[in-house]
């Protein structure tokens, strides 16, 4: 036991021991070591309530293959006991009618179309959900891919039971289903007690999407991927529906080249397709975008326009042109220019988006799946896809990752749009504090040549009473003005305020210290006037020094006079 524990440890690590002993904590000292060959007793393990019988020692079962179970269920997933098939309805019978949605690809109608034998697509569902290669829903996450796949023709179709639900299901898929039932619940390699532990194991192995699955000496082991329906991992995350019209005629391509070697080679692209299509000289090919995906990938969306002899023209629809691009040659063109997946971009139907919200996906869990709808954060355009196995997580996450880079790459972009704009808005506003100068002074010149204009007209006509009345209060305002107690020294104050405000408010430099011509005028009259002051105080100075001085000379003269005579 230890042993072994050791060698699962390095391959799945703690987690994947304590999922292996949680699933053997029910068997018996003597199932490891073959002590004893009766039947064990230990109990079952149930999906859902599927019966069949099987080893009594293992009584793990999936579908419609017995009847009874063991009355002890201490490992059951999904609801209580049932004799009804619900993984894939084993041992049900099917209806000769296509499923909507699938991986499948359904066959070719005979209906023609402008590129021949269109094929009537179903419903499915592409990398996001494995690595198949189906038609469908694109990328997940950001991506851009979106639903798809609806042929021109729509046939009388049969609604599977879930979002994967399966055609009928062809001999070879009967036989893998049962060669996986028979190593999960009824081995017989060994012949004896031992094949319930393997049951057990192989029961592990499909739970953690990995290994082979050993039942039978002649028969080869099953192979277990993370798409199997007893998987574990998984979870379910949201895909943003697409909005396009079949009418649009978008259809996307993925190449297996870097974004930078489809731009470059953009021209020569669009030439190899038209040669695809026949290299009919009324069709032109169009490339609507191109975005980069990870893993070195990138997404092409073209349309086709037609046009018709009278002039006119449209867009072939984008089913058609996916039917198209789905026939065998036609795939074999696109994949040697490196084309790994296509799908046509086209909206879903409510009543599609509700068959496909009704009925949740094979193999996940239908609380899950009605609590991801009530979580959906926008029902109207997104709608829940499962992940299953970490490189779908890992995959979604280099998605996620890829497209926080080109919000960011957008973000910067508009910064710097915005910088721009507030160096624009700056100059502007610089201009218009420029361009309202320029009209105050054209306004004063204006003024003045009605007012000369005003002088010639009225020359030689004697002054009116009104005019005289104006003269009059204009004198009045003039001497208010002038008067150095009154308006003027506040007028002073507010301007030298006003400029102030200007000096500070001012964000260009060069305005910092220009003045208007009119203040300039007025700062020189004031500074003449102060200097003409400083003139006449001096003078006046000078003046008094002139009259002390002969003062003091007079004084000077009448002393010696005065000693004589009274000596």
């Amino acid at each position: 036991m230890n042993l072994f524990s050791v060698l699962l440890g390095r391959e799945l690590g703690s987690c994947s021991i304590s999922l292996f002993f949680l699933a053997l904590k029910n068997l018996d000292a003597s199932g490891f070591g073959g002590l004893e060959t009766t039947n064990s007793t230990a109990s079952g393990f149930n999906f859902g309530g599927f019966g069949l019988t099987a080893n009594p020692a293992v009584n793990f079962n999936i579908g419609n293959f017995g009847v009874s179970t063991t009355s002890t269920p201490p490992f059951n997933f999904g609801n209580s006991l049932a004799s009804a098939g619900a993984f894939g309805g084993f041992g049900t019978t099917t209806t000769t009618a296509g499923p909507a949605f699938s991986f499948s690809a359904p066959t070719n109608t005979g209906t023609g179309g402008l590129f021949g034998a269109t094929q009537n697509k179903g419903f499915g569902f592409g990398t996001s959900f494995g690595t198949g290669t189906g038609t469908g829903l694109g990328s997940g996450l950001g991506t851009g891919l979106g639903f798809g796949g609806f042929g021109t023709q729509q046939q009388q179709t049969t609604l599977g039971s879930g979002l994967f639900s399966q055609p009928a299901q062809t001999p070879a898929q009967s036989n893998q289903l049962i060669n996986t039932a028979s190593a999960l619940s009824a081995p017989t390699l060994l012949g004896d007690e031992r094949d319930a532990i393997l049951a057990k194991w192989n029961q592990l192995q499909a739970f953690w999407g990995t290994g082979k699955g050993y039942f039978n000496n002649n028969i080869a082991p099953v192979e277990f991927s993370q798409e199997n329906p007893f998987c574990r991992f998984k979870a379910v995350g949201y895909s943003l529906m697409p909005n396009n019209k079949d009418e649009d005629g978008l259809v996307v391509l993925v190449f297996n080249r870097k974004e930078i070697d489809i731009r470059s080679q953009q021209q020569q692209l669009v030439e190899s397709l038209h040669k695809i299509l026949g290299g009919n000289q009324t069709l032109t090919v169009n490339v609507e975008g191109v975005k980069t995906m990870p893993d070195d990938q990138t997404e092409v969306i073209i349309y086709v326009v037609e046009r018709s002899p009278n002039g006119t023209s449209r867009r072939v629809p984008a089913t058609t042109l996916y039917a198209h691009f789905e026939q065998a040659n036609i795939k074999s063109s696109l994949q040697q220019l490196g084309v790994t997946l296509s799908m046509a971009r086209t909206e879903l139907s409510p009543a599609q988006v509700k068959q496909l919200l009704q009925n949740p996906p094979a193999g996940v869990d239908p609380i899950i799946w009605e609590q991801a709808k009530v979580d959906n954060p926008d029902p109207d355009k997104l709608i829940p896809v499962p992940m299953v196995g970490f490189k779908e997580l890992l995959r979604r996450l280099k998605v996620q990752d890829q497209m926080t880079k080109q919000h960011q790459t957008r973000l910067d972009i508009i910064s710097e749009d915005i910088s721009e704009l507030q160096k624009n808005q700056t100059t502007t506003m610089a201009k218009i504090a420029q361009y309202k100068r320029k009209l105050m002074a054209l306004s004063h010149r204006t003024l003045q040549v009605l007012i000369k204009q005003e002088i010639q007209r009225k020359s030689g006509y004697a002054i009116q009473a009104d005019e005289e009345q104006l003269r009059v209060q204009l004198d009045t305002i003039q001497c208010e003005l002038n008067a150095p107690t009154q308006f003027k020294g506040r007028l002073n104050e507010l301007m030298s305020q006003i400029r102030m405000q200007n000096h500070f408010g001012a964000v260009r430099a060069e305005e910092r210290y220009y003045i208007d011509a009119d203040l300039l005028r007025e700062i020189k009259q004031h500074l003449k006037q102060q200097q003409e002051g400083l003139s006449h105080l001096i003078s006046i100075i000078k003046d008094d020094l002139e009259d002390i001085k002969l003062i003091e000379h007079g004084l000077n003269e009448s002393i010696p006079i005065r000693g004589g005579v009274f000596s």
